[in-house]
């Protein structure tokens, strides 16, 4: 049997990005050949992240890369399964590297990013490599590409668990700071920059929510209907960036601060970790109990 030295395990390390006793497991089996120790580790890690793909990932970070001319940034979502790997050096790079890569090379979709050039392989095998060191489902879920009609601002919160992005022209680099302050610390969260662009059908199920509610109060017709466009109203100021209270000064609304500054706002794009996404919710006791009834 060949031996294998420090030296092997190292270099192989370094060529595959494999986990030390994966690397060595792997030379014992090639019987010391690094070509086939390789291609071990490639078929080996590559089938690890089949495994993985079917598990929820549903934690991770947001990532943003603004361009050094502040015109042209990206956000994006990477998702991991466990809040401790969200926190990882290297998964945190990987949403880094595709951030930057967003902004700058602006693919037409998930599919054509993952086959970007990244540290001298594919995203996608970068992300591949890393699901077989850690062991976990990592996916690129979403990004935005903003090309900013002004300049951008960028915010990260939360231990990367919310982004924002807002184009905005106008005013200084500290309002555009504080506008994606306000955006990701709104509650509830903007959806739209002003009322003319909430979803038809959002604003058609609010009013008809608000019609059940008035029509139970017997009022007269007329009464109803103003409360019902009272209510309409009301939500549409709610989820509108314009309509919102400024959060550092809520006696005025952030279209009367941006007029104060003689500023605009032209879009902007907020992304949270993991919203939208089911989550599981196994009983983990009853899972590792079932686990140790099969292996019995």
């Amino acid at each position: 049997m060949a031996e294998i030295s420090a030296g092997m395990v190292k270099a192989l390390r370094e060529k595959t990005d494999a986990p030390m006793m994966e690397c060595k497991k792997a030379l014992a089996e090639a019987g010391g050949d690094m070509g086939k120790a390789e291609e071990i580790l490639r078929v080996r890690l590559g089938n690890r992240a089949t495994k993985a793909a079917g598990r929820v990932a549903a934690e991770g970070v947001v990532a943003a890369h603004v361009t050094a001319d502040g015109r042209t940034g990206a956000l994006v979502e990477v998702n991991c399964e466990t809040d401790f790997v969200a926190k990882n050096d290297e998964f945190i790079a990987l949403a880094a590297g595709v951030a930057e890569l967003v902004a700058s090379r602006n693919p037409r979709d998930v599919e054509a990013l993952s086959q970007l050039p990244l540290k001298g392989k594919t995203v996608e095998d970068v992300r591949k490599a890393l699901v077989g060191k850690i062991g976990e489902n990592l996916a690129i879920r979403r990004f935005t590409r903003m090309a900013a009609k002004g300049k951008l601002g960028v915010y990260i919160h939360g231990g990367a668990r919310i982004g924002v992005l807002v184009d905005y022209a106008g005013g200084d680099a500290q309002l555009g700071k504080d506008l994606a302050m306000h955006i990701a610390g709104s509650n509830p969260r903007p959806i739209a920059l002003s009322k003319d662009q909430v979803p038809a059908d959002l604003v058609k199920k609010e009013r008809d929510i608000a019609a059940a509610k008035a029509a139970e109060s017997g009022k007269p017709a007329n009464i109803v209907e103003k409360m019902v466009e009272g209510s309409v109203q009301k939500f549409l100021k709610e989820v509108t960036l314009l309509g919102q209270p400024f959060v550092r000064n809520d006696k005025q609304t952030v279209e009367q601060l941006l007029k104060s500054k003689g500023a605009t706002v032209a879009g902007f794009a907020l992304y949270v970790v993991g919203e939208g996404i089911e989550k599981r919710k196994d009983d983990f006791v009853s899972e590792v109990m079932a686990q140790v009834g099969q292996a019995g």
